[in-house]
């Protein structure tokens, strides 16, 4: 079977305001404010097909007008949208996010979309969703039921299945759904509340041996933590492989989006069949092209794969 990656998750549309200036919480603060396609689902669907894989995006969204702009854009590049369904209401989420002079999210609020109607598209269609892809892509905090149940019907089928937090709400309360990942990739500050370990205050070879010892123990096949500006720590155990991927210099525009481009990186690499260890330089480039995008993805990513010698080196 050819590539083809399927996505589960949500969409948003993010409000976000940039600070002008120094940020004040507790003051007005002048800057502007501007509407952008969003949610972890979404964010990731788009990514990957802009990297180039063929994509399925299985979600729902809003019939509203700025819900229809959704699969329009999806639809651009591609994206295969036969299980992306338009609801009345509830099908996609808000995210309000303030992002101070610097371009670092500084507060945020989110309004989850209402997950029944993606719950019925799983229940209908998981079966021929998981046979038509070769890989899956779950945004893990949906809720439990729709995670556990992409998860049973992947297993029989080896497909595999690559997990990337919400909000951590699901993993922290179940963390045997873990066991089932390819690979699970998070943010330091996720991975601290699952190791039980303040990270923010450790350096990367301080973390590696705490990394490993929680994929070990909990019978995953590999983890990959995100560190900000200190790039990133990975092991797979399988292949015995870990390390520390340092982050690449960028100027920065808009923070948001970076971790979910990141994973799309990484996860892309891994689906080409690259080892752990590159496949997060794959993703360390996708977040840095990111970062300096006022998006929360970038428009030009596959005209920067195509220039940059680091993919071309790839094959």
């Amino acid at each position: 079977m050819n590539s083809l990656v399927a996505v589960i998750g949500t969409v948003f549309v993010d409000c976000k305001g940039f600070a002008k200036e120094a940020y004040h919480s507790s003051s007005r603060n002048l800057g502007t404010i501007q509407f952008v396609h969003g949610g972890v689902g979404r964010n990731v669907a788009e990514n990957i097909a802009r990297i180039g894989l063929p994509t399925m995006f299985v979600s729902t969204y809003d019939l509203s007008g700025v819900g229809k702009e959704v699969p329009a854009r999806l639809q651009e590049i591609s994206v295969n949208l036969k299980y992306l369904q338009g609801v009345d209401n509830g099908g996609m989420g808000m995210w309000l996010a303030i992002l101070d002079e610097h371009g670092d999210l500084a507060g945020s609020i989110s309004q989850m979309p209402d997950l029944q109607h993606l719950a019925r598209i799983i229940e209908e269609s998981g079966e021929e969703i998981v046979r038509s892809c070769s890989h899956l892509v779950l945004e893990l905090d949906l809720n439990e039921a729709i995670s556990r149940q992409m998860l049973n019907l992947a297993k029989p089928h080896n497909k595999p299945v690559y997990g990337i937090p919400g909000n951590l709400d699901v993993i922290g309360q179940h963390p045997d759904l873990l066991q089932s990942l390819e690979c699970f990739i998070c943010n330091h500050y996720e991975a601290g509340k699952l190791l039980g370990s303040d990270l923010t205050q450790m350096q990367p070879d301080e973390m590696i041996p705490l990394l490993k010892k929680f994929v070990d123990s909990n019978g995953m096949r590999s983890m990959v933590i995100t560190l900000g500006e200190q790039g990133c720590i990975y092991y797979d155990s399988a292949a015995g492989e870990s390390g520390h991927q340092p982050a690449q210099p960028v100027q920065m525009v808009d923070s948001t989006g970076a971790g979910d481009a990141f994973f799309s990186g990484t996860v892309s690499g891994l689906v080409q069949g690259l080892p752990l260890s590159t496949a997060v330089q794959y993703g360390t480039k996708i977040a840095a092209w990111t970062i300096e995008s006022a998006e929360s993805t970038c428009l030009t990513l596959g005209d920067k794969i195509r220039e940059d010698e680091f993919f071309q080196g790839l094959g």
